[in-house]
């Protein structure tokens, strides 16, 4: 959506499918990064785009055992908004929506599923989609992949991808929130259990994180021992757990890491998730898919524009966002293997780690870990010569 945006503002020709008839889709993930909303700035959107419902969040919280610690401070951040904005996914995708609609280059076809590729000598020359009406064979100068971990383009494509793997699934549901609960989102980490909570108003977003491939034994627990756990790991919530009728009220995101080793062919190119499935540690992945989308439009809107794009084109693409994916990852695999997958297998409590006691000690080290999550290894910024 985000590349279909500034593709048509850049006055290029852009079709966006989306194989569901809205964007209603519950426990996406929700959080606005300082990067992205700095992007939002530069196109002046900044003030429409937070007029629409979200809650802010200045810092991040962990608890581990005892210790609970500021580990990301935004507010030193050299960014308008020094918080993450946590915003529904299908309010944000409307919102471009909107805004693209202002475009007449712009096309939205909801309904519509890419299901292959058009090809011709080598070359994807467009794609053939299902939708409300039956079967539409869209030509283009460029399939971009954007459908994220399970891309359909990709496999069609023929791209490699390296699977890097880990540790953990995670269960997302619902509890209610009360007036005197706390603001700040918090990580609480527990007796061989990881749990997140994300204030959403009236309700938490939380998440439960387990073992890889271990619900069937969460299950076999039964559902009262799994209410006690969330309680164990927010005591606010005493009485709360109650709300979880069944394991059906849980959805389950099976995490993967992964991500190919060329980005492109001639006439296609992946980026967010199609491109390096991110794990869901620090909540990054809607804003790498938002930077790559933004440098792909930097990138790629002149030649496309002009009928000029070459594949050394979309090599450039690759070259520019594939380190900053790759830093991301190595750091998330390394909290996963060296923190989550500790604390998963452990019967007894762990010392938090010691960057946490540093940060307890030392509050101003979590502007270290703020400028990471907020603004990831190398932010993008519009380029106003095209998109003024």
């Amino acid at each position: 959506m985000m590349a279909g945006y500034l593709l048509a503002r850049a006055g290029v020709d852009a079709i966006v499918l989306e194989k569901h008839a809205d964007f209603l889709r519950d426990f996406r993930g929700d959080t606005v990064h300082p990067s992205t909303l700095q992007i939002m700035q530069e196109l002046g959107l900044y003030d429409r785009l937070l007029a629409r419902p979200h809650q802010e969040a200045s810092r991040l919280k962990g608890r581990f055992g005892p210790i609970e610690a500021v580990f990301a401070d935004f507010s030193h951040l050299p960014t308008r908004a020094k918080f993450v904005a946590f915003m529904p996914q299908w309010d944000f995708l409307d919102f471009l929506a909107s805004e693209a609609r202002r475009y007449p280059s712009f096309r939205l076809l909801m309904e519509a599923e890419a299901t292959k590729l058009i090809e011709n000598e080598g070359k994807v020359e467009g794609a053939v989609a299902k939708g409300p009406e039956g079967e539409m064979r869209i030509r283009c100068q460029l399939v971009l992949g954007c459908d994220g971990r399970r891309s359909a383009v990709r496999s069609q494509a023929g791209l490699e991808v390296k699977d890097i793997g880990a540790p953990m699934d995670v269960l997302w549901f619902r509890i209610s929130r009360r007036n005197d609960d706390p603001e700040e989102p918090v990580g609480s980490f527990g007796l061989g259990h990881v749990f997140v909570m994300i204030n959403r108003g009236d309700y938490w977003q939380c998440g439960y994180v387990i073992a890889k491939g271990s619900l069937d034994k969460l299950k076999a627990r039964g559902l009262e021992l799994f209410r006690q756990d969330i309680e164990n790991l927010a005591l606010f919530l005493r009485g709360r757990a109650a709300e979880i009728k069944s394991f059906d009220d849980a959805r389950l995101l099976t995490v993967g890491v992964d991500r190919m080793t060329k980005w492109y062919r001639p006439g296609v190119l992946c980026i967010g998730d199609a491109a390096h499935t991110m794990s869901p540690v620090g909540g990054v992945g809607i804003n790498l898919a938002v930077q790559d989308a933004v440098a792909a439009a930097n990138a790629l809107a002149i030649p496309l524009r002009d009928g000029s794009l070459t594949e050394a084109d979309l090599a450039r693409v690759q070259e520019r966002r594939e380190m900053p994916a790759q830093r991301m990852q190595w750091l998330q695999v390394a909290i996963q293997n060296n923190v989550i997958k500790g604390v998963l297998g452990s019967s007894e409590q762990l010392k938090p780690p010691f960057p946490l006691r540093l940060m307890k000690w030392f509050p101003w080290l979590a502007r270290i870990p703020a400028r990471v999550i907020g603004l990831g290894f190398r932010p993008e910024h519009i380029d106003q010569r095209i998109f003024n």
